[in-house]
């Protein structure tokens, strides 16, 4: 074996390359490629081109078997590639490593007989005009998507390959890791070397992926399909005539199996034409071998079905004492829920074969709704079966499958019938607004079978095939969010929302059930470790912010974690946390006091809002300046609260006069209104009469009390319309010390739901017109 060395001469900007023609290959710009080399004119130019220290043209023939090709024959693009190695094999064969360097067009071959060159002139190999990034971006998921169904048959593939192209996102190094890599036909690679523009490039590859994938599937499954049928038929034959042999020997009889199946479906308390289809099937299965795959089928068929609680009821004994007692021990607050939970089970005891009452109890996560479920199936005496349907997109998970189907099972309904051992369970289905509608079918139609008392008495899943009665059951759902749930399930439905919590019932929470259950989970008892009722209200209104008390029950297992390790250690004997122990245990604090003013100023209102997690309070800034008579609204402000403040600026005209403000404040003003906290989106119309209010005093030069606080919709006539949310509204208020309060009128009789506590610190000012509110708003010079 002799190894060529390379001259050092180098004449790189001549345009004249000695020239292999290629069979069934294709080089491109930087990829390192090694081949064999047995014809004369090829020998040659590699030995002339490591001479003369010049780069190979590498051109690809159109048809391999011909030997001598002419200019006709080559394509009309190729590369121009630098020689990194040679060696010379016996039987006067070549073997080469070249890199590609740059792509290049067939001007002119020169052949002298002896061997070939080739005059070229080099072209771009990505063209530089602007393309849509896009589409880029999606022809790139595309050609990883097929590039992993196209490894999946090469299992030998570099793990480092595979995933260098998975998290590749450049269009172009996409294209030329999955190009040199992978084994495309020829003519195929040609086509990608020739197109220069990288969307039709990615295009095309996807394309020949595409195609190569489809045909390595279809020869997988001949290969498998030729494999499996060899010889099927004779080794059925073969085992079952041993399995005979070996039950004659033992004395065993197929026929037992199925006479016992006949005993157990007469002994069932179902109707005469499902027991006649389950005696067919258990006549089917005594004539059939015992190793046969329908058998099997049969068998499985027929244990799901006697598995069913047929007639079986849990007797329920519902006691309202008993009842109200586990839902006051296990849910604080939730007043109204509870009053109607115990209606609901009221009217349960009067009448136990009552149907079509079902609840929905719908509100933010985290609040109670699934717990709440499980205490009423305690308290009505019935047996428990939860059905998540959170990503159901599938019919079938309802009804289930057909029993011819491979792995056929039924559905969520009857699995959970069948877990509770009983056919009047509770039934919670959880998160049904979160069912997903897909090709497969619809799942939330499905449902409206289960939830139909005049259907579900003869409930038929796809799998058992017999009709089932679920009118015994009593069913409670739960859901975040109604308006996602379908119009006719939810016409099914009666709807409780459940409230977020508020700061106070929060507090009791903690004390009476999370704290508690954390000091038993973490092996503390209460003497060891205690946390004062400052700290719990610093860790509420400082570290979580929600509608529920997950994330409050997370940070007090946090305490208790880092407590039972210095009580372990031997570090401490009892622990008392306080609120400057805070943060040492949790961090720093990681939400601050709501905003509101401390001092009377002009322009500034305190106004109150909803949330999700709460109340808050939201000041409303207003800034009068020289200008034309432009309204600036800023702090990420929905349309709904830019139509108020226009509101407000046509209202405030109308009676500018009376508050001295200048009857030409609209054309000789700009006015600029802000809400605090512009990360957060704001919307609703309750701020129309904070912002009057702010408007006012800003181009009256009046203050605002710092100690009032108002919510309110307005009308262009200065009317003032009821809100949402009132009891959220005030708990913010009372929070954030704030003595009066001003309300519609018309939500006076909302007060009901407002906290005892509330009531008795705040001041409420009810308003009927927008003069009510600035009367006690205002402070008059």
């Amino acid at each position: 074996m002799e190894q060529i060395v390379k001259s050092s001469k180098n004449t790189e900007n001549d345009n004249i390359f000695y020239t292999i023609a290629m069979r069934g290959m294709v080089a491109f710009p930087k990829m390192v490629l090694h081949f064999d080399v047995s014809r004369d004119k090829s020998c040659k130019a590699i030995e002339y081109a490591v001479k003369e220290g010049k780069k190979l043209f590498l051109v690809t023939q159109h048809e391999a078997y011909v030997d001598n090709p002419k200019a006709s024959d080559l394509y009309k693009v190729g590369v121009v590639a630098e020689i990194k190695q040679v060696l010379k094999m016996p039987d006067h064969i070549i073997k080469v490593l070249v890199e590609g360097v740059y792509r290049a067009n067939l001007v002119r071959l020169i052949d002298d007989g002896s061997v070939l060159k080739a005059e070229v002139k080099r072209t771009p190999t990505y063209s530089r005009s602007k393309y849509d990034e896009v589409e880029a971006q999606a022809l790139v998921r595309s050609v990883k998507d097929i590039f992993e169904r196209y490894s999946s048959f090469f299992p030998k593939m570099p793990r480092e390959l595979f995933t260098s192209v998975m998290t590749q996102d450049n269009p172009v190094k996409l294209f030329e890791a999955v190009t040199f890599n992978c084994a495309l036909n020829y003519r195929d690679k040609q086509t990608l070397l020739e197109e220069s523009n990288i969307i039709n490039k990615l295009s095309v590859l996807f394309a020949c992926l595409t195609s190569e994938t489809e045909i390595l599937e279809l020869e997988n499954l001949i290969n498998e399909q030729t494999k499996n049928s060899i010889d099927k038929g004779q080794r059925e034959y073969y085992l079952r005539e041993q399995m005979r042999v070996i039950q004659e020997q033992l004395g065993e009889d197929d026929g037992d199996d199925a006479f016992n199946y006949i005993n157990d479906i007469m002994a069932l308390k179902i109707d005469d034409k499902s027991r006649e289809k389950l005696l067919k099937e258990a006549d089917r299965l005594a004539k059939l071998p015992a190793a046969s795959q329908e058998a099997f089928v049969i068998k499985n068929y027929l244990d799901t079905v006697l598995d069913l609680p047929w007639g079986v009821c849990s007797k329920a004994k519902i006691s309202l004492e008993k009842a109200e007692a586990i839902l006051e021990k296990e849910h604080y607050g939730l007043k109204k829920v509870k009053e109607r939970i115990l209606e609901f089970l009221a009217v349960h005891m009067l009448n136990p074969d009552i149907k079509g009452q079902i609840i929905c109890l719908s509100g933010p996560p985290g609040i109670g709704k699934t717990s709440i479920a499980k205490s009423v199936a305690k308290a009505m005496g019935r047996k428990y079966a939860r059905v998540s349907l959170g990503g159901v997109r599938d019919e079938a998970d309802i009804r289930g499958h057909r029993k011819t189907y491979v792995g056929a099972m039924p559905g969520r309904i009857i699995t959970a019938i069948s877990q509770a051992e009983s056919s009047n369970p509770l039934i919670l289905f959880d998160e049904i607004d979160k069912l997903c509608s897909d090709i497969k079918g619809d799942p939330s139609s499905a449902m409206l079978e289960v939830l139909d008392s005049e259907q579900n008495n003869a409930f038929r899943d796809h799998y058992i095939e017999v009709p089932f009665d679920l009118s015994k059951a009593v069913f409670l759902t739960t859901a975040n969010d109604v308006s996602r749930i379908p119009a006719p399930l939810l016409d099914r439905m009666e709807i409780i929302e459940l409230p977020s919590y508020t700061a106070e019932e929060k507090y009791h929470i903690t004390k009476e059930h999370l704290i508690p259950k954390q000091l038993k989970e973490h092996g503390l008892k209460a003497s060891q470790l205690k946390i004062t009722d400052e700290a719990i209200n610093d860790i509420i209104q400082f570290y979580t912010k929600e509608a529920g008390v997950r994330n409050l029950e997370r940070k007090i297992a946090s305490i208790c974690r880092k407590s039972a390790k210095k009580i372990a250690s031997g570090e401490v004997k009892r622990i008392s946390v306080k609120p400057k122990d805070l943060k040492d245990m949790l961090g720093i604090r990681r939400y601050t006091e709501d905003l509101s003013l401390k001092e009377n100023k002009t322009g500034i209102v305190n106004g109150l809002a909803w949330t999700s997690v709460g109340g808050v309070i939201m000041p409303l800034e207003v800034l009068v300046l020289k200008g034309t008579g432009k309204v600036e609204v800023t702090g990420s402000l929905g349309d709904v609260m830019k139509e108020s403040a226009k509101i407000a600026v046509s209202y405030v005209r109308s009676f500018a006069e009376k508050y001295g403000i200048n009857p030409d404040f609209y054309k000789e003003n700009d006015i600029h209104i802000h809400a605090p906290e512009g990360a957060v989106p704001k919307d609703g119309p309750s701020a129309g009469v904070t912002m009057t209010t702010a408007l006012v005093s800003a181009l009256s030069g009046l203050e605002v009390r710092a100690d009032v606080a108002m919510t309110g919709e307005i009308t262009l006539h200065g009317k003032v319309l009821p809100i949402g949310g009132l009891r959220e509204k005030t708990m913010a208020a009372y929070k954030a010390g704030i003595k009066t309060v001003i309300i519609p009128e018309a939500n006076r009789a909302d007060l009901e739901e407002v906290d005892d506590a509330v009531k008795e610190s705040l001041n409420f000012v009810f308003a009927e017109d927008l003069s009510d509110v600035l009367d006690t708003a205002l402070i008059k010079k």
